[in-house]
């Protein structure tokens, strides 16, 4: 059974500002839920009896059993779910001289925190090194961000970053950016060392960003579509990329 002041403290993470300040992230749901245990990205469960008879929870995570009324108070979606986890946040640091060894993808400006998660999970089918999120981007360890990646969340290598200046660093690989007016992302080949650019899919590449891009690339269009999504697009790019 929790306290009323657990369910109060699980009810706060509701509010990024309270997350920040303890570090942690909240998701719902058994199957992101097993797949961040499995990777060792949670440090709390919170679960009804069925959800823990079903499921091993890992030495070291505490498991705390808690009644659907009680998930009902603390959860934060709109249908409890049977299972709740929080773990730490994890902000590791881009370095010197990261962005110019092995291949990266570069949000600017994807402010649609199921896109941000959706990428995550494209970067981590492709085996990228790194994911740089621009500081207008949906926000890392937003639930919405951390349920849309299944899992790739914690797998995956992601800083926020002021990304004009990130990319102003020496040495850097080709930066290509995808434009309605580039040219065929057929022709790009398979460089082993690349920064990949997705922009928002109404705005596109912020100026600021577009004046780091070395090289644009399109996808070619066969019907009327006037855009791809934005996560859509990163994946038929880094497609590109792994078989030329």
């Amino acid at each position: 059974m929790l306290s009323k002041a657990a369910i109060r403290r699980l009810r706060d993470l509701r509010e990024k500002k309270n997350r920040e300040a303890a570090g942690v992230f909240v998701v719902e749901g058994g199957k992101v839920v097993a797949e961040l245990l499995a990777a060792g990205a949670l440090s709390e469960v919170f679960a009804t009896r069925a959800w823990l008879e079903k499921n091993t929870v890992p030495p070291g995570v505490a498991a705390v059993e808690i009644s659907a009324g009680e998930m009902a108070r603390a959860s934060h979606l709109p249908t409890p779910s049977d299972v709740l986890a929080t773990g730490q946040m994890r902000r590791p640091v881009l370095r010197d001289g990261d962005l110019s060894r092995g291949l990266t993808l570069a949000l600017d400006g994807i402010q649609d925190p199921g896109n941000v998660g959706t990428l995550l999970r494209v970067a981590d089918w492709f085996g990228l090194d790194r994911v740089l999120l621009s500081e207008d981007c949906a926000g890392l360890f937003s639930q919405k961000v951390v349920n849309a990646s299944m899992g790739s969340f914690a797998r995956v290598n992601a800083f926020r970053v002021p990304l004009a200046a990130a990319l102003s660093a020496d040495n850097l690989p080709p930066v290509i950016g995808c434009d309605l007016r580039g040219e065929n992302v057929r022709s790009i080949g398979a460089p082993a060392d690349a920064v990949i650019v997705i922009g928002s899919e109404g705005r596109g590449i912020s100026p600021e960003v577009r004046g780091r891009v070395t090289r644009f690339v399109t996808i070619p269009r066969f019907g009327g579509a006037e855009s791809l999504n934005a996560a859509v697009a990163a994946a038929i790019v880094c497609d590109r990329l792994r078989n030329p």
